[in-house]
């Protein structure tokens, strides 16, 4: 950072770690224990749409990375384009294997990267839901600020949130995820898949 960024207030934006989403893990242990909140099993990789025959490639490149690695007969990885135009890589593993998920969701955010869609990147996210209680939780990790928000849609509620429970998530992950501080950025991922409420 230059003294004239300083003076202006300006701060360098934080380098995309990739490294952080191995930190969900033990996230989802904490998250658990702290808040009856368990893994679901999916996650999903959100980057501005491409087009043509780059797409067609990096959806063969996904699918050759993780289809490969299928446990269950069926094809662990989808591709969904939401209503607001983005594109989403949905990965899906054992809900108790929170591990694979998170190398998974690394794998595709460094494919993404190495082929020069970096810019393109997002987020990710990781689903969680409290059963007794239906709630959906959302570990979110934003790629160009390098840290993790949790985004909790209200069940029923047409967008709609519940704040309460994500300041909590937020405390109570504190020491587990590097927590974005800048509450305006946390952007509300309606209809994210793998996060239905």
């Amino acid at each position: 950072m230059g003294f004239l960024d300083a003076i202006l207030g300006r701060s360098k934006p934080v380098r995309p770690d990739l490294d952080q989403l191995f930190a969900l893990p033990s996230a989802a242990i904490t998250l658990q224990a702290g808040a009856d909140f368990l893994p679901t099993g999916s996650g999903s990789v959100c980057f501005a749409s491409v087009e043509g025959g780059a797409f067609l490639r990096l959806q063969e490149d996904v699918r050759g990375l993780l289809d490969v690695d299928s446990r269950n007969g069926d094809a662990p990885v989808e591709f969904v384009q939401d209503g607001y135009g983005y594109s989403w890589v949905l990965v899906r593993q054992p809900a108790d294997d929170t591990v694979s998920l998170v190398n998974d969701l690394h794998a595709v955010n460094t494919l993404l990267q190495d082929a020069g869609f970096g810019p393109h990147l997002l987020c990710s996210l990781v689903s969680f839901a409290q059963e007794a209680r239906r709630r959906p939780l959302g570990l979110v990790y934003l790629y160009k600020r390098g840290a993790f928000y949790p985004f909790a849609p209200l069940p029923g509620a047409q967008d709609r949130r519940d704040t309460e429970l994500e300041l909590q998530v937020r405390a109570l992950l504190s020491a587990d995820l590097r927590m974005e501080s800048d509450l305006a950025r946390w952007f509300p991922l309606w209809g994210a898949p793998g996060l239905e409420p």
